[in-house]
Formats: structure tokens, C-alpha cells, sequence
């Protein structure tokens, strides 16, 4: 099933953050643009108290100093001041003039100067009855025919003329304020295309973006408990690609678990399914009146359920060898630690015990199980060899890894099954036939990971085998000497561990080397 988007509360995740988006974006033009329109208009009412005032102040002044030109004498009637006013002074486009005797319009630009009319607009020209002789000249502001006018009115009086005069300058603010809606239209027009410019940007580069969030979703739907294969596409690296990365790394470990978990169960059924046939078998067979077969299934039964345990106990070993507090380092004495794994071996069988080399050093590591793994080789080394046959370990320490091995000169591992008897359940060709679960190279292999560390062995058919595992140590005190290699003379030569006893250490001019060791199987 195909998701076009993440949903939350009915509503993809995109559509979300785009109206978001878009909200804000309109929201910051609406703000830009008001404030902007307002302070263009205040810009104009400035300018226009500005032309007011100086307009004002020239008549004045032209009033105070000038002359009549076609007297040259100086005004001596309030008309006479009017006209050379007029005749001097050019309007502007949307500026006006006016000169009122005895509350009638007398003077007027010629028609074309200025488009503004006031001497039409008949509620302006009444407005204007009313401003007395001794009025304060003020910037106005009123509604009129013609629109909304700025305007002085300069009441006049001129020595020897009864007459009394108004001389009025007006701006139409209206027409003055069309650049500005002009500007504030375009503004809108503009932001406008920008918001769908946005708006579609914004939904390809969120679409983009959650990608990872809309394959995830596909994917955890394709996930069932049968199928855990499915991973999300990943080609970014923004924090969303970044989820998209971890949550493929959880499938990754789900998997892993599941898949072991699978393997355990096959493998646990597959395993306890012949001791449990077995004895079902010798059950089922048994005559409870024959004492001798009675004792012969019970014996039976015990040495089968006893394989049961073990089987059971070593599975269960696997299992938590996945868990984090399933290896506790402490510090050890790899000299010391030698001493006490080649003691617990000899009672295993009468084999040519040696010690090869023994590192002088202490390290982090897990005593009890590193030492499990140890006498596991050990034991896997017996049972592939015969009585008088040497079974020798080892230990040293260089570039920092701690190596631990146990070799033996039994008859050796073909190449093909090298890698594979350490998985569980898989054995050797030539092991078929001897005691054991095959679970006990995978538990080596399994303390050994959990340290960070390997293990693999080294063959020749015919010579032997030597088991080697390597533990990193990087990071940790090593205290001591980093290792004490083994010297040998011709021959076997007698010598000691640290405790006196004695241990015989045995050089092969031929083979392969393992650490700097020689690891021969015959001489």
C-alpha cells in the first residue's frame, strides 16, 4: 500500500509544515508591507506640510518686500497682492491655489497648470466662509468634494484696502497617496508570486525531506515477524536521513536477534529431538518384569538426559552470550592464569602436557571466561588425540592483543571444515563418531567476540592443530614485562613453572609459527 505522506491528526506531515510555512511567510509580508504602506504615506503628508509651509512663508515674505510690478510701487490692494502672487507662483500636479476677496473667489491658476479645481468644489469654497480675519494659519485637513484636501488658509489685509482677503494653497492628498497604493499594490502583486513560488519550492524540498519518513513507513508496514529484510533508501544527510540510518541499523539488530533466535530453536529442537526418541525408544521397549533391561533403560535414560543438560546448559551459554553484562573484565595475571588452566587439564587425560610460553602481564579480561574458552580447546584437543600424545598452551602478549593457544599433534583439521567447526552444531569430517554437542567451538567463538577479540586455528594433517585466540587489550594497564617466549635446546628439556613444578617444553625444527612459537606436530 502506497502512503503519500506521514498523517497526524488527519493531516500529512508535509501539508503541516507547508501551511506553516506559507503562514508565517504570509503573515512576515503582510507585516512588511503595512508597515511599509504607513510609513509612505506619512512620508507624504510630510512633504506636503513641508510644501504648505514653504508656500506660506514665500507669500509672506512676497507680501513684507515685494512691489507691484506694474507699478512699481508696493501693493496698495489686496487684489493687486493676490495677482503677482498667482502670476509668480506654479502649482504642482496635484497642488492648488486660491485667492478669495470678501468671501468670493477672484483669482485662480489658468486651466491646465494644476488638476485640482478648488474653485469647483463648492463645499471647499463654503468650508472657507468660514475662517475669520484674525485666523491662525494652520495646516487643515477635510473631506471635500474633490477628496481629502491638505490646505492653508492666510487671511490677508493690505493698508488703505478695506478689503479683506484669503489666500489658500491645498494639496489633493488623495492623488498625492496613488504612487503609494501604487507601490502597495505591486508590493502584494509581488509577494503574491513569491508566497506560490514558496509554496511550491517548499512542497517539493518537504516532500524531499521526509522521504526517509514516508519510506519508513512503507517499510514498517512491509515488516512481519517472518520478514525483516526490508530497509529504507538513504542518500542524504540531514537529521531526517539520519533517523532513516538508525532505524535501519535497529532493523539490522532486530533481524540479527530474530534470526538467532530462530537458529536456537532449530537448532535446540533439532539437538534435544534424538536424546528424547532415544529414550522414549528404550521406554517404550523396556520389559518392567526383567530387572537387568528395567536397569539397562534407566541407565539409558540418565546418560540421555545428562546430554540433555549439557546440550541445554551450553545453549543457554549462547544465548546470553548476546547480552552486554555477559562478559565482566577484572584484572588478571596472564602468568599466573597459565599456571592454573594447564593444572585443571591434566586430570583430563594422559597427555604430554606442555607449556610453550607463558606472558608475564596483568590485563583486563573475564578469568572465568577465558578460561571456559581455554579448557574447552583443551578438551576439544583430547579428544582428538591419544595417550602419550602432547596437548601444550600458551599464552603472550604483543601489539596489543593477548594470545592464548592450545596445540596438539593429533591427526589435524582438512582446510575445508577450518572455518566452519566453530558454528554451532558443525563438526569435522573425522570427528563423526566422537562424544560431544558441536556446540563447544561455538561457545569459544562466542567468548572470544564478546571480548572484541577472534579466534581461528591453524592445521596440517598429519602434524596437528593449534588453536589460537586473540583478545585486544588496547586501552587497558598492562603492568610487568610484555611476554616471556620459550627457549628450547635439542630435545625435550625439562623445566619449571612459576610453582617448581615440572613441565616439559618441546621445540620441532619444522612447521608453522604461531606469535613468534614454533608449533610442530612431529619430530
Amino acid at each position: 500500500m502506497r502512503v503519500s505522506a506521514v498523517r497526524v491528526g488527519g493531516y500529512s506531515v508535509r501539508t503541516r509544515v507547508m501551511a506553516t510555512v506559507l503562514f508565517v511567510a504570509t503573515l512576515g509580508m503582510l507585516l512588511a508591507g503595512l508597515t511599509s504602506h504607513l510609513i509612505q504615506r506619512q512620508r507624504v503628508d510630510a512633504r506636503i506640510d513641508a510644501a504648505l509651509a514653504q508656500e506660506v512663508a514665500e507669500f509672506r515674505t512676497l507680501a513684507a518686500t515685494g512691489v507691484d510690478i506694474r507699478t512699481g510701487e508696493p501693493f496698495d490692494s489686496v487684489e493687486s497682492l493676490f495677482f503677482i502672487a498667482l502670476q509668480r507662483n506654479i502649482p504642482d500636479r496635484n497642488e492648488a491655489m486660491m485667492a478669495m476677496i470678501d468671501g468670493r473667489v477672484v483669482l485662480v491658476p489658468p486651466p491646465g497648470v494644476s488638476r485640482v479645481r478648488l474653485e469647483q468644489d463648492r463645499r471647499f469654497v463654503d468650508l472657507l466662509q468660514d475662517v475669520v480675519a484674525d485666523a491662525r494659519v494652520r495646516v487643515v485637513t477635510a473631506d471635500t468634494d474633490t477628496g481629502r484636501l491638505h490646505y492653508v488658509a492666510v487671511p490677508v489685509r493690505v493698508e488703505g484696502d478695506p478689503a479683506e482677503g484669503l489666500y489658500v494653497v491645498a494639496y489633493a492628498r488623495d492623488l498625492e497617496q496613488v504612487l503609494v497604493n501604487d507601490s502597495t499594490r505591486t508590493f502584494a502583486t509581488v509577494a503574491l508570486v513569491v508566497l506560490i513560488v514558496v509554496g511550491a519550492a517548499g512542497w517539493v524540498v518537504a516532500g524531499r525531506l521526509l522521504q526517509p519518513i514516508r519510506l519508513l513507513n512503507e517499510t514498517a508496514q512491509r515488516i512481519s515477524e517472518t520478514d525483516l529484510s526490508g530497509r529504507i533508501p538513504v542518500t542524504g544527510g540531514d537529521d531526517v536521513s539520519e533517523l532513516a540510518r538508525t532505524v535501519n541499523a535497529m532493523l539490522d539488530r532486530l533481524e540479527m536477534a530474530f534470526a538467532k533466535q530462530r537458529e536456537f530453536l532449530d537448532d535446540a529442537g533439532h539437538e534435544l529431538r534424538t536424546p528424547i526418541t532415544i529414550v522414549r525408544g528404550h521406554l517404550e521397549l523396556m520389559t518392567p518384569d526383567d530387572v537387568e533391561d528395567v536397569a539397562e533403560s534407566r541407565a539409558v535414560a540418565l546418560d540421555e538426559l545428562d546430554r540433555m543438560q549439557r546440550l541445554v546448559d551450553d545453549l543457554v551459554l549462547l544465548a546470553k552470550a548476546e547480552r552486554p553484562d555477559f562478559i565482566q573484565p577484572s584484572s588478571i595475571d596472564l602468568d599466573r592464569l597459565t599456571d592454573e588452566v594447564i593444572d585443571k587439564a591434566r586430570p583430563l587425560a594422559d597427555r604430554n602436557w606442555q607449556v610453550d610460553a607463558r606472558a608475564q602481564a596483568t590485563v583486563e579480561l573475564d578469568p572465568q571466561r577465558v578460561t571456559q574458552a581455554w579448557l574447552q580447546l583443551i578438551a576439544n584437543a583430547v579428544k582428538f588425540t591419544e595417550p602419550g600424545m602432547t596437548v601444550a598452551i600458551g599464552s603472550r602478549i604483543g601489539g596489543g592483543d593477548v594470545r592464548l593457544w592450545v596445540r596438539d599433534d593429533g591427526t589435524g583439521i582438512p582446510p575445508r571444515d577450518r572455518e566452519r567447526i566453530f558454528d554451532r552444531f558443525a563438526r569435522a569430517e573425522m570427528g563423526r563418531g566422537i562424544d560431544g554437542s558441536g556446540l563447544g567451538l561455538a561457545i569459544v567463538r562466542a567468548i572470544t567476540e564478546a571480548h572484541g577479540g577472534r579466534v581461528w586455528v591453524d592445521s596440517t594433517l598429519g602434524w596437528g592443530s593449534t588453536f589460537v585466540m586473540q583478545l585486544p587489550v588496547a586501552g587497558r594497564m598492562l603492568a610487568d614485562t610484555d611476554t616471556v617466549a620459550w627457549t628450547a635446546g635439542s630435545g625435550n628439556e625439562p623445566n619449571t613453572d612459576r610453582r617448581g613444578r615440572s613441565s616439559d617444553r618441546v621445540v620441532h625444527p619444522q612447521g608453522p609459527t604461531i606469535s613468534g612459537v614454533r608449533t610442530d606436530r612431529r619430530g
